[in-house]
C-alpha cells in the first residue's frame, strides 16, 4: 500500500457522478434504517427485540462509515504532498461526535523527528494542536496497559521488518473517556530502501464495537430466552400429559346402568402461542354411581399455569370423590386459589350427573354455561350465581339442576374454543356451537361430536388454547 504522502502520482479520483449516486443510495437506506430502529419498541423482558434494536443500531453505524468513505472518495487525494490530510468527508446525517472522531491519520518522519496529525487525529486524541502531535515513544502513554504491548510489537515490525499495521487498542483521552481506535499504516522507504518514515490512518470504532458487543449480548440474552422457554413448554406439556386424563376416544360410565354417560374431550393448542395454558377437562366415575364432567381454565401460561390447573384439578377430584356438591365444591376451589402462592384467576365448571334419574347438577364461576343439544335443537342452560375463582373472598356459588333425555348430547367448553374480540363476542360462538346442533343429531357418539366441533373451530386462529367435552346421554 503506498504512502498517502509519498506516493509517486496523486490517485485520480472515480466519476463524481456514480459516486454521487452511491453516497445518495447510502443516506436513503440510512434513514430508512434509522426509521425502523426508531419504530422498534422495546420491552426489559423483549430479548428479541433488544437484539433487533442492536441490529439497527450497529446497521446505522456501518452505514455511518460507508457515507464517510464515500465521501472521502468523492473528495480525492490532496494534490500537493506534504500536507496534512484533509478532513474526510462526512456522511450525510452523521451526529456531531461522528463528525469530530471518526478517521484521522499520522505521519511520524524518522529522519528529522516531525510529527504530522491531521485535526481529527487530535479531536480522537482530546488533544488540542497547540500541545503538539506525541511522537512515536508518547503514544503508548496513552493506552491501557495491557494495550501497550501490542502497539509496541506492531512499531517495532513495521519500522524493522516493513510489515504493515493492523490492529486496535484502548486510549484514555485527557478528559478520562476511552475510546477504542483501529489502526493501520506503513513505512515509507527511502531510495536506499531504509525507513524513513510511518504513516497511518486511525479510526474511532468505539460506537462500532459498542453496537457490535451489544448485538452479541441481545443474541445471547435472546438465546437464553429462547432456551428456558424451549424448557418450560417441555415442563408445561408433560405435567399437563400428566394432569389430564389419560383416556382418549369415548369413555362409558358406568357400565351397569341406564342412561349411562358416552364421553369424550379434546384439547386444542394455541394456534399463536407455544406456551401451554391452564386448561383443563375431565370425566370421572365416582363411588355413588354418579358421574363428574368438569372444564376450567386458570389466567397465565406455562408451567406456573399448568402447575396450578394441576393443583385445581387434584382438589377437584378429591372433594367429588368425598361427595361434595358443585355449589359447595366452587367455593372451596375459590378459597384454595386465593390462598395459593401464585395468584391467580380461574374459570370452571362443575357438573354432577345421576344416571338413576338423569339429572345434571352443576355450578360454574365465570364459565360459559353447559350447552345442552335435543331433538336438533341447542340452547345454553341458565346459569346460577358464580363469580371467577380467586376473584373475591368468601364468593357463594349456585347450583342449577337439569332433567336429561336419552339422547341429548351436553357440551362444556373452555374460553379460548370461541375466543372473543372487536368482531366477535362470546354471544357469538355460542350461536355457531349451537348451529352445529343439526350435526349432533345424527352422531352416533360422543366422539364423532368432538370431531364435528374440532372441524368447525379447530382451523381458528385462536390466541389461547382451549377443552372441549361432550357427553352423550345413553338410552
Amino acid at each position: 500500500m503506498p504512502s498517502h504522502l509519498f506516493a509517486d502520482r496523486p490517485a485520480q479520483p472515480p466519476e463524481p457522478g456514480s459516486v454521487d449516486a452511491l453516497i445518495s443510495q447510502t443516506r436513503r437506506l440510512r434513514g430508512e434504517v434509522d426509521a425502523v430502529r426508531r419504530d422498534t419498541v422495546v420491552d426489559d423482558d423483549d430479548a428479541q427485540g433488544r437484539w433487533q434494536r442492536a441490529l439497527c443500531d450497529l446497521a446505522v453505524h456501518h452505514l455511518d462509515d460507508l457515507g464517510q468513505h464515500l465521501g472521502q472518495l468523492k473528495e480525492g487525494l490532496p494534490p500537493a504532498p506534504q500536507q496534512p490530510v484533509e478532513a474526510p468527508a462526512v456522511a450525510p446525517g452523521a451526529t456531531v461526535e461522528d463528525r469530530q472522531t471518526r478517521v484521522g491519520s499520522a505521519e511520524w518522519n524518522l529522519l528529522t523527528d516531525e510529527v504530522t496529525w491531521s485535526e481529527e487525529l487530535f479531536q480522537i486524541f482530546g488533544r488540542s494542536p497547540e500541545a503538539g502531535a506525541l511522537p512515536l515513544d508518547e503514544l503508548g502513554s496513552t493506552l491501557f496497559s495491557e494495550d501497550q504491548p501490542l502497539l509496541t510489537a506492531m512499531v517495532t515490525d513495521c519500522l524493522v521488518d516493513g510489515k504493515p499495521i493492523d490492529g486496535e487498542f484502548r486510549i484514555v483521552r485527557a478528559d478520562g473517556r476511552v475510546r477504542t481506535l483501529h489502526m493501520r499504516g506503513e513505512p515509507v522507504l527511502d531510495s536506499d530502501g531504509c525507513t524513513a518514515s510511518m504513516w497511518a490512518v486511525l479510526r474511532d470504532v468505539s460506537e462500532l464495537r459498542r453496537s457490535q458487543r451489544a448485538v452479541r449480548e441481545s443474541r445471547d440474552s435472546f438465546q437464553r430466552h429462547r432456551e428456558i422457554a424451549q424448557t418450560e413448554h417441555r415442563l408445561a406439556v408433560e405435567l399437563q400429559e400428566a394432569v389430564l386424563p389419560p383416556w382418549r376416544g369415548s369413555l362409558r360410565f358406568p357400565h351397569d346402568s341406564t342412561g349411562a354417560l358416552d364421553v369424550a374431550a379434546y384439547y386444542m393448542p394455541s394456534a399463536s402461542s407455544a406456551l401451554i395454558g391452564g386448561d383443563w377437562y375431565d370425566a370421572l366415575e365416582l363411588s355413588d354411581g354418579r358421574s363428574l364432567l368438569t372444564v376450567g381454565d386458570l389466567t397465565g401460561h406455562g408451567v406456573t399455569a399448568t402447575s396450578g390447573m394441576a393443583m385445581m384439578l387434584g382438589a377437584l377430584r378429591g372433594m367429588a370423590m368425598a361427595g361434595i356438591e358443585p355449589g359447595p365444591l366452587m367455593g372451596w376451589l375459590n378459597q384454595l386459589l386465593e390462598s395459593s402462592v401464585q395468584p391467580a384467576l380461574g374459570s370452571a365448571v362443575c357438573c354432577r350427573y345421576d344416571p338413576a334419574r338423569r339429572l345434571l347438577s352443576w355450578a360454574q364461576a365465570g364459565h360459559p354455561a353447559p350447552l345442552l343439544f335435543r331433538d336438533g335443537q341447542g340452547r345454553s342452560l341458565q346459569p346460577p350465581e358464580g363469580v371467577l375463582l380467586g376473584a373475591t373472598s368468601g364468593a357463594v356459588y349456585g347450583q342449577a339442576e337439569e332433567r336429561l333425555e336419552a339422547g341429548d348430547v351436553v357440551v362444556l367448553h373452555t374460553d379460548g374454543l370461541t375466543p372473543r374480540s372487536i368482531e366477535f363476542s362470546r354471544a357469538d360462538g355460542t350461536e355457531r356451537l349451537l348451529a352445529l346442533a343439526p350435526r349432533f343429531s345424527t352422531a352416533r357418539s360422543a366422539q364423532e361430536c368432538v370431531r364435528i366441533v374440532t372441524e368447525e373451530f379447530g382451523d381458528n386462529e385462536r390466541e389461547d388454547d382451549a377443552c372441549v367435552l361432550v357427553a352423550r346421554i345413553g338410552l
